[in-house]
């Protein structure tokens, strides 16, 4: 009798404790949810690109990214765009493995080149006519946290010109990158 009541006692007394070890559990860990990166292929080539991007939760972030040219000599009509994004991940970290993406870019591009000359066949003004234009696309790629908080990721993107395609020429833009941050 007196073992029984002994083990009712301690069993009574244990589930609180196994109970507030689950709801420890079940707390959402503080994990940091800002993440800077720049595309170290983009300074390769002679443009800048740097990313923030914000994580919602272990499986989903948004965030945005801007590309500007710096280097004239760069074989490209582009000029600079900005594109925010939303990324799916499929990994065993938290926001981190295999990803999807859906975007959105607001993109600037050259486009016909205006040469004024004067009676004597010298120049007078040269003008730029460049095009702004809003794609939509989707991308994919793979991303690798230390537990330092450094960031390493490899990406590739296609969209679609929206508005002035017939203008600027260019139907399809992309993103291609292979990128270095910190999660904080």
């Amino acid at each position: 009798m007196k073992k029984s009541i002994l083990c009712a006692f301690v069993f009574l007394f244990t589930i609180p404790l196994f109970a507030q070890d689950e709801d420890i559990a079940d707390q959402d860990v503080d994990f940091p949810k800002s993440e800077v990166k720049l595309n170290a292929l983009s300074l390769i080539v002679g443009a800048f690109e740097g990313t923030y991007e914000y994580l919602l939760n272990e499986e989903s972030a948004i965030g945005i990214n801007g590309f500007v040219v710096y280097d004239n000599d760069l074989d490209t009509d582009l000029n600079y765009y900005i594109s925010p994004y939303y990324r799916l991940y499929f990994g065993e970290k938290y926001a981190a493995g295999f990803f999807l993406e859906g975007f959105g870019m607001l993109n600037n591009v050259e486009g016909n080149r205006i040469t004024y000359f004067d009676n004597q066949g010298d120049i007078l003004s040269v003008e730029e006519d460049n095009i702004t234009d809003f794609a939509l696309g989707i991308g994919l790629g793979g991303k690798w946290v230390t537990n330092n908080g450094f960031v390493g990721e490899l990406s590739l993107g296609v969209g679609r010109n929206l508005f002035n395609a017939n203008e600027s020429g260019i139907d399809f833009v992309g993103k291609l990158g292979i990128t270095v941050g910190y999660r904080f």
